[in-house]
């Protein structure tokens, strides 16, 4: 080929493989923003008529939320349910707080119902311990599972509550806006949102047809039927992502499934400062079934995606590549730069969404979890959340859903 400027892009095979590879990452990077678009909400007006609205009964697990839970109970109080003629009851169950959470939830004048939880079992996940004691105390027709970190607008559990009957969704799950406010939330928790969306495929949750199941366990609606007959929290009580397990027993039983994105009605800080999020994180990313392989495929996968830009157009400009791949290069470092500045801006609802422009910075924060979680997994150490050790082997406990655990374990 005379005319080929090899100087340029090299020989043609280089040329088609630096295509090749650019059109993998773009597509890479656009399957987020696509799935983001997808994503329903849930609708501003209201399901229609459903006849007088059902009891409904509040279940807030609390640990050490004394900087979260009176907002959460404010908004909870502000929300009009009772004033449109439905009876709620909010029951909290303190999970044995070092803070001032159970001294704040029983001086809270909507009224709760405070439970202490008694002493973790072995082979419970702290949090599931703590939603099976307040659903053994509670009486709603349909029961809702909430985080003490969420503020719901006033309108948010009357509309859940329409819009599940509507459905006749054995499960409705509402995705919050996440608060941002420190440097390294900026930087991480946009790269969070996009992988959830991608590695659940989260708007294919809500096609009845698909295997694809993901819940928010910050917002769990369950009509009281549909939580016993998948066994409650019961029936996976030792696994740490206990929503998506959840939500997975809901579709396999072929009962309904709704996910909703709710960036205007129902917000969150998820974690108060860098070690929390990174403990929190860690925590999602590594579970209690370790995976040696899938850790690194995801990392790898992180890496492809996020950095390997900067290190092809760092290759290419001190020529040890051809000029192609410095240009495709930089093309891609400035794509992933817009389209992470536009969902910085839509996260966190303001601003100019000029953290997105440090995407790199959360890129390689997720590697150094992706090797701490290798870290721990090959050298069998447990995970930790909220101050509570658990071992590896936890998640496969999950099988027979048992009403009472005997004995009491460590706490």
């Amino acid at each position: 080929m005379p005319f080929w400027p090899t100087g340029l892009v090299g020989p043609p095979w280089e040329f088609s493989l630096a295509l090749a590879y650019l059109l993998l990452v773009l597509a890479g990077q656009g399957v987020p923003v696509l799935l983001a678009y997808r994503m329903p909400r849930l609708p501003e007006a209201g399901a229609g008529d459903q006849g007088s609205l059902p009891s409904l009964s509040v279940i807030l697990p609390a640990r050490n939320e004394e900087d979260a839970i009176g907002a959460c109970l404010d908004s909870l109080a502000a929300q009009d349910y009772r004033s449109s003629g439905g009876s709620l009851e909010v029951i909290v169950v303190d999970g044995g707080s070092s803070d001032r959470t159970r001294e704040l939830a029983l001086a809270h004048p909507i009224g709760a119902t405070v439970l202490d939880e008694p002493p973790l079992p072995d082979g419970w996940v702290g949090k599931n311990w703590a939603c099976h004691q307040g659903y053994q105390r509670s009486r709603g027709e349909y029961l809702l599972f909430l985080d003490s970190d969420l503020v719901l607008a006033p309108p948010v559990l009357r509309r859940a509550v329409d819009q599940a009957r509507a459905e006749r969704t054995c499960l409705l799950s509402l995705a919050s806006r996440i608060v941002m406010r420190g440097f390294w939330e900026r930087v991480v928790m946009p790269l969070f949102t996009q992988f959830v969306l991608v590695y659940f495929v989260a708007p294919r949750a809500n096609v009845d047809t698909s295997h694809r199941a993901m819940a928010n366990g910050q917002f769990m609606l369950f009509t009281r039927g549909g939580y016993e007959s998948v066994g409650g929290h019961a029936a996976i009580r030792g696994t740490i992502l206990e929503d998506v397990r959840l939500a997975q027993r809901v579709k396999g039983q072929g009962q309904r499934l709704r996910v909703y994105w709710t960036p205007d009605w129902v917000t969150t800080r998820m974690y108060a400062d860098r070690k929390e999020m990174r403990e929190g994180l860690l925590k999602n990313l590594h579970g209690t079934r370790f995976s040696a392989w899938r850790q690194l495929g995801l990392a790898s996968l992180v890496a492809l995606f996020f950095l390997s830009p900067f290190a092809l157009l760092a290759a290419a400009l001190v020529g040890a590549l051809p000029a192609i791949w410095g240009i495709f290069s930089a093309a891609l470092v400035a794509i992933t730069a817009l389209k992470q500045v536009a969902f910085q801006k839509t996260l966190e609802g303001r601003g100019s969404g000029a953290f997105g422009l440090l995407y790199p910075l959360g890129a390689l924060f997720y590697l150094g979890l992706f090797a701490s979680s290798l870290a721990r997994g090959l050298g069998g150490r447990e995970v930790t959340w909220k101050g509570r050790p658990y071992p590896l082997d936890r998640g496969v406990g999950e099988e027979a859903p048992t009403p009472e655990p005997p004995g009491p374990g460590k706490r």
